[in-house]
């Protein structure tokens, strides 16, 4: 696979960019320091483009993040033009003292430390329903938008747990009955539930070092930037008929985090619904919640939202998103999605099954004890939090027990989660203590 044609879809999903090579740090990679796409115009070599894959190479991708929009056809998540939610904020500075030590260290950090070692952009720490933390390291501005990457696949997991809730969506039912248009592929005989889950046991990896790989063909299907002479699948959901099941295996036994059952539950839930993700996100979610931002989607070359990865949204609309959740779907006393999925959300992936699901995939052994539900991450601890993730740094983090979410996004040059937690984690889990002593 060319680098020209390297989709935004495989950049989104992948961990491509190396952690072992010598990367400029933060405060050397600050955008406006940068310089990336200033001046009338701007100079060549500091001119990004989407058809060469120059606006996803760090340190590009840190202007990038910001500005999807401009490489990349998209569509609005519209915040309409209702009542609005209201926060309350009173900041708290000594989060910025507390210390944790990430996995696998020997030292101590202190918070405001891994601010600069995640490559921070925004962040955002809500406790009790009041802002208690927020900072704008680099690039993104209060009033932005950043790319969410696959934390965009909790919200179409978010989507369909609401139609779940309202009896329009049946979980045990098999997908070709929402899409008989599959009844030739993998998913044929899975069920709409091990989908939301990602039990499906089909043949597709995301190895971005194998140029065989089943991501290069997904993600081609998405590209907009495709040659001339390309003639596979046309689009997302034309790609889907083209998946196989692996042999002598049993869908809804063994999690395996494959961005497909992301696009294939979008495309379920427009079937329920007669509308595409944007106006869901937006119906459904936006709206009710009072967001005070429009989003927006990047768009495959036949207009259909990239589901598992294509959001882009306000970092305070994020956090109230996940307040909203954390308050059982209510938010200033309206409840915006049904307490049901809310419920579902933070608490239907906690079973046995669910973990030993969870652990044969092999994938995520310092995860011990993890599930996945709907499209979200279920950590099963004491305090019982769950989150959305994403790759590069983007994260929202519910803490039942301590009242406590965080909203971060990043651009961090180590895509993969695997680099990003053992910073991440247990400064989330440091900050939940201290917030729980108050």
């Amino acid at each position: 696979m060319t680098k020209s044609f390297f989709s935004f879809t495989a950049l989104a999903l992948a961990g491509a960019f190396g952690f072992a090579q010598n990367y400029p740090d933060a405060e050397q990679t600050v955008p406006d320091r940068m310089g990336w796409m200033q001046g009338f115009p701007p100079a060549r070599e500091k001119t990004l483009k989407a058809s060469d894959n120059s606006f996803f190479e760090f340190p590009a991708l840190r202007y990038s993040v910001n500005h999807i929009r401009e490489f990349y056809p998209t569509r609005a998540v519209s915040a309409g033009n209702g009542k609005k939610y209201t926060v309350k904020t009173r900041l708290d500075p000594a989060i910025d003292n507390i210390t944790f030590t990430p996995w696998d260290a020997q030292e101590p950090m202190t918070f405001e430390q891994s601010l600069a070692a995640n490559y921070t952009d925004g962040i955002i720490i809500m406790h009790k329903g009041k802002i208690v933390y927020e900072k704008y390291p680099a690039g993104l501005k209060p009033d932005g938008l950043h790319a969410a990457m696959s934390v965009s696949k909790s919200f179409t997991g978010t989507v369909a747990s609401i139609l779940v809730a309202e009896k329009k969506l049946d979980p045990s039912k098999k997908v070709t009955d929402y899409i008989p248009e599959l009844k030739n592929s993998g998913f044929a005989d899975a069920t709409v539930g091990q989908v939301m889950d990602m039990t499906t046991a089909i043949k597709y990896g995301e190895d971005y070092n194998d140029p065989n790989s089943e991501v290069w063909a997904y993600s081609a299907a998405g590209n907009v930037f495709r040659p001339d002479s390309y003639s596979g699948p046309q689009n997302y959901y034309e790609y889907l008929a083209t998946v196989k099941k692996l042999p002598d295996a049993e869908h809804g036994t063994t999690f395996g985090y494959k961005t497909v059952n992301t696009e294939l539950l979008a495309w379920i839930c427009s079937r329920v619904t007669g509308k595409g993700l944007t106006d869901m996100v937006s119906e459904m979610i936006w709206q009710p919640l009072g967001a005070h931002y429009d989003g927006y989607y990047q768009l495959d070359p036949s207009g259909i939202a990239f589901a598992g990865g294509g959001f882009d949204l306000n970092l305070r609309d994020m956090a109230l998103f996940g307040e909203m959740l954390r308050n059982g779907g209510k938010l200033n006393g309206k409840q915006v999605i049904p307490a049901q999925a809310a419920l579902d959300i933070a608490k239907g992936g906690s079973s046995d099954s669910y973990k030993e699901a969870f652990a044969k995939s092999g994938e995520y052994p310092k995860l011990k004890g993890w599930s996945y539900h709907n499209m979200w991450w279920i950590t099963n601890n004491s305090h019982g939090a769950y989150m959305a993730r994403g790759v590069h740094g983007q994260a929202i983090y519910i803490d039942p027990a301590a009242q406590m979410v965080i909203a971060r996004f990043a651009s961090t040059y180590y895509a993969s989660n695997k680099y990003i937690d053992p910073l991440s984690i247990p400064a989330y889990e440091a900050v939940a203590d201290y917030l729980m002593k108050k």
